[in-house]
């Protein structure tokens, strides 16, 4: 006879550790199952951890709901629990004429998505603020900021341990199949195979959010739920001069991410990155050859860096839905009621900004799990 739970989230990324939080505040019988040893192994602890502001897309999108929201969230609970984080702020800079109108465009998003501490910079106005740009226009958003990944999702975990959650590492879920009232999971872990039957599904499994949704029975294709794997690498910047800035500098986006940007650690290091390169496996080794691109990429506004002060560091792998190519894809959120499958929810194409919108997610989903009753 199978165990029966409430509720089963499948992933501890950022965002199934803070649904579990959210949740077991409320219900009982919370279970999250993680097919790695322990939490955040995968795109939640493989990101520039920047705390952003939801200038980038559009007005009516979730990404921009839960990321303004986010934001808000972040920092009073960072300063609240101790959890290290830094409000730098940011530049989004533009280097010729061309790249001016982008900035400009970028401005007029952030005051229609209702972000009022944003402006337009000039030459003068950026050699004030970092005397080591070179651009002829920025847009400053001064509540971008930085925190450590780490520290915030061990603060999640915690919180839901001790509001009664329970997790279940180096356990893989295999199978899904819709039974009465509820789902017959079916895992594998040391032991071998098991089963258990959850009334609720949440599936926050991120780079693996579509093939959960697959083994429930949702055609992909027709259900547009196919992710695509975007890998970004990033690279260390010494420099003997001290820290070259004083905030986060950005070049103007691309299409399927924001751009080699300077990002400034938690540690008080320097960091390029990431690219975008699609792949079709994940991998999360760094291609020492990128070197010379991100150089020559980041010395457009910054051009007292010197190649030989970059280091490979680290990759990650965004789980897209927009593919090479194609438009702006939001996060899906869903309760999958429609395709007949009540009690499941389905998170799909959680990338950035999802470490900034995790804690606005949670309380949506949270929210979707009370309609369930």
């Amino acid at each position: 006879m199978s165990i029966e739970v409430d509720i089963a989230i499948i992933g501890a990324g950022i965002v199934g550790l803070a649904i579990a939080a959210e949740v077991a505040g409320e219900e009982k019988g919370v279970f999250v199952f993680e097919k790695n040893h322990t939490f955040g192994l995968e795109t939640s602890s493989r990101n520039s951890e920047v705390i952003h502001t939801g200038i980038y897309y559009p007005e009516d999108s979730l990404k921009t709901r839960f990321c303004i929201e986010g934001n808000h969230i972040l920092y009073k609970l960072c300063e609240n629990h101790g959890i290290i984080h830094k409000k730098l702020g940011k530049v989004i800079v533009a280097v010729n004429e061309d790249e001016e109108s982008v900035v400009a465009e970028l401005y007029e998003q952030g005051c229609r998505n209702g972000i009022e501490d944003i402006r337009l910079l000039s030459r003068r106005e950026i050699k004030q603020l970092e005397p080591r740009v070179e651009a002829i226009t920025a847009l400053l958003s001064p509540s971008t900021g930085i925190l450590d990944s780490y520290s915030l999702m061990r603060f999640f975990y915690t919180q839901a341990r001790e509001r009664g959650a329970a997790f279940v590492f180096n356990t893989g879920v295999i199978g899904i199949e819709k039974v009465g009232a509820g789902y017959r999971v079916q895992i594998r872990d040391r032991e071998g195979i098991s089963s258990f039957v959850a009334r609720i599904l949440i599936n926050s499994a991120g780079l693996n959010s579509d093939k959960i949704a697959r083994l429930a029975g949702i055609d992909l294709t027709r259900a547009n739920y196919r992710l695509h794997y975007c890998k970004g690498e990033y690279f260390s910047l010494s420099s003997r001069e001290g820290l070259p800035v004083g905030r986060l500098v950005y070049p103007i986006p691309e299409q399927a991410g924001k751009g080699i940007h300077v990002t400034l650690t938690h540690d008080g290091r320097v960091r390029l990155g990431p690219d975008t390169r699609y792949i079709d496996e994940v991998d999360y080794q760094v291609d020492n050859t990128r070197k010379m691109a991100f150089y020559e990429s980041v010395r457009r506004f910054l051009p007292h860096i010197e190649l030989e002060d970059l280091e490979p560091e680290f990759a990650g792998i965004r789980p897209k839905l927009q593919g090479p190519g194609e438009a702006f894809r939001d996060f899906i959120i869903a309760h999958e009621e429609d395709r007949g499958l009540p009690g499941l929810i389905n998170l799909i194409g959680i990338e950035s900004p999802g470490l900034t919108a995790a804690p606005a997610i949670a309380r949506y989903v949270a929210g979707m799990v009370k309609e369930l009753h």
